[in-house]
């Protein structure tokens, strides 16, 4: 039988046959891949501490709720209709085939977030900026401490660039609400100007907020691991030491993500750069593409006292030693954040304008990517500590 043949009998086979052998290969390759352990015990880690996921759904709810609010406001009363939900049977259900085009690049920043940070952190962001300041558990002593120990005088200027971003991400969500007041007093081209600043800064805070916040993930999956109990403040100020650690690492993709995709937008706001926004794609792919490169970098940080050259060299033994098993990981990291984006952009295809519709899929696509999210670090965590724990010349683990 021809090739050809071979897809007129796929194109042509009632739906439901595709449906099941995709299910069929998803349940034989979760059943028989090398890293089913670290899989299976990811799982047990979420139900004994549900917090691991349950926090990237409270990010992405948070950040859902903010893009509703900001970009589909709600105009009568014909918007919140909630026979919108009812008429699902009539909806128009695009095919795969109309939306794959969008579902690579944003599967890929989904597997790169499990390396480095896994979530949008704002609006939520501005709220732990004024935290920080109130020094909310003894967070922003722990982090003072931490930085003047770890990197002596550049610690003061590492502590100086945070308050300056914090700062940013608490101006932030005012710039934006004045922005229509400032209309008669600033020109247009200096209000965009001024809110495109303030944002590039925020970043750097809202980025390093939600590294902060993978790493106390990981620290709570490490717990889990080895039995530890904890108590919650200290263990909060615990993260926030093994965060210092991690913040080698972290200025490098600042400073890396602020030149490959901050700094062109930023430009053209200031000067003429034809087709900025065509790069963009390309940008993000590079930047997926480093994290993934240095995925067990941030972790083998967080976890051990060393520094970053010797968690890159770590981390070179690391992927030399567990490459196959390491690759398929990446492989289920890629089917499992593939499945549910292509899902969302499916689900949003057909809802079209149905605001109401809208609202309630965001809520439970919130819910699905916090929980596969939360799932696939904590069967990082596991993958890592337990391919780790075979390994001669490791360095010296953390002490809880």
């Amino acid at each position: 039988m021809t090739l050809r043949a071979l897809t007129e009998m796929w194109q042509n086979a009632p739906p439901l046959y595709p449906l099941l052998g995709l299910c069929g290969g998803y349940v034989l390759v979760m059943l028989f891949n090398p890293v089913r352990l670290a899989l299976r015990n990811g799982f047990r880690c979420l139900g004994r501490f549900r917090r691991v996921w349950l926090t990237f759904v409270a990010l992405g709810f948070a950040y859902a709720v903010f893009q509703f609010a900001t970009f589909t406001p709600i105009q009568s009363s014909a918007d919140i209709d909630l026979t919108q939900i009812t008429s699902l049977p009539s909806w128009h259900w695009p095919r795969l085939a109309d939306v794959w085009l969008e579902t690579p690049l944003p599967a890929l920043e989904g597997v790169a977030g499990i390396f480095d940070n896994a979530t949008t952190t704002y609006p939520l962001s501005a709220i732990a900026a004024v935290l920080m300041m109130l020094n909310w558990r003894g967070l922003h002593g722990a982090l003072f401490g931490a930085l003047r120990r770890r990197y002596r005088f550049a610690g003061y200027f590492i502590y100086l660039i945070l308050l300056i971003s914090a700062a940013a991400s608490l101006l932030k969500p005012l710039v934006f609400w004045w922005l229509p007041e400032w209309s008669g007093v600033v020109p247009a081209a200096g209000l965009l100007q001024i809110s495109a600043t303030v944002d590039a800064i925020a970043f750097i805070f809202e980025y390093l907020f939600g590294v902060y916040i993978q790493v106390y993930l990981i620290t709570v999956c490490f717990a889990w691991i080895r039995g530890f109990g904890f108590e919650e403040g200290e263990l909060f100020r615990f993260a926030m030491r093994r965060f210092s650690y991690v913040l080698r690492w972290a200025g490098l993709v600042v400073l890396a993500s602020t030149l490959i995709v901050r700094v062109p937008l930023l430009l053209a706001y200031f000067m003429s750069i034809p087709d900025v926004l065509d790069y963009l794609p390309l940008q993000r792919m590079i930047m997926s593409g480093l994290i993934i490169v240095f995925c067990s970098v941030q972790i083998s940080l967080a976890l051990h006292n060393e520094t970053l050259a010797e968690a890159i060299r770590a981390h070179r033994h690391f992927i030399r030693q567990n490459a196959g098993r390491f690759g398929w990981f990446l492989l289920i990291c890629g089917v499992h954040f593939y499945a549910i984006i292509a899902l969302d952009a499916i689900v949003r295809g057909a809802i079209a304008d149905r605001l109401v519709a809208l609202f309630v899929w965001k809520t439970i696509f919130a819910v699905l990517r916090g929980f596969v999210t939360g799932w696939l670090l904590a069967s990082w965590v596991c993958l890592y500590r337990q391919r780790e724990s075979g390994q001669l010349d490791q360095p010296s683990s953390i002490r809880y």
